[in-house]
């Protein structure tokens, strides 16, 4: 459960996963489930943030327990550069009660990193591939470009290989929209 502050973010939207999302009073319920990992493995989230003082017609979705609500003074809400906190649930192998994890994120300022700008090029182009109301202006050329210039190390070829799977699919013309 990721939780955003009020004071610095006007709306989000996790994107990806319009048709998954569990419903804020199931978040504590150990019987209910919105997705799982195995242990070791990694699961990135992509939020659209849109930033306080920018217009927007997205509401912000309640949460429970939440940081930053009123009747919560200015200062507190502020929270020294917080964007967000995150709550993770997870249960112990052969276990049968989660465990809560909490953690603030912070605003870190500069540019994105390569990763993440990868990611959000595959991230745009899932956008197109299902015409996605939220793409916005993003088109093909923008997500070859932004995966092209965020490749960094690449031992296993997996960033040229998607890269080239962009450029194929608009050499085939399969949306004319999307570019």
């Amino acid at each position: 459960q990721v939780e955003f502050n009020p004071a610095r973010v006007r709306a989000y939207r996790l994107i990806g996963y319009e048709n998954r999302l569990l419903a804020n009073q199931d978040f504590n319920d150990d019987a209910k489930d919105a997705g799982e990992m195995g242990a070791g493995h990694t699961v990135t989230a992509l939020y659209e943030i849109i930033p306080v003082g920018v217009r927007s017609d997205v509401v912000l979705r309640g949460v429970d327990s939440l940081r930053y609500r009123a009747p919560a003074p200015p200062a507190t809400a502020a929270r020294g550069g917080e964007l967000a906190y995150v709550k993770i649930r997870y249960k112990l192998p052969d276990g049968d009660t989660s465990r809560l994890m909490e953690h603030p994120v912070r605003e870190t300022g500069g540019a994105a990193s390569r990763d993440l700008t990868f990611a959000a090029a595959v991230a745009g182009f899932g956008m197109l591939l299902r015409e996605s109301e939220h793409r916005g202006t993003l088109t093909l050329n923008d997500v070859v470009r932004l995966a092209d210039g965020s490749r960094g190390p690449d031992p296993d070829g997996y960033r040229a290989e998607f890269v080239r799977l962009a450029r194929l699919f608009g050499d085939l013309g399969s949306s004319e929209e999307a570019r």
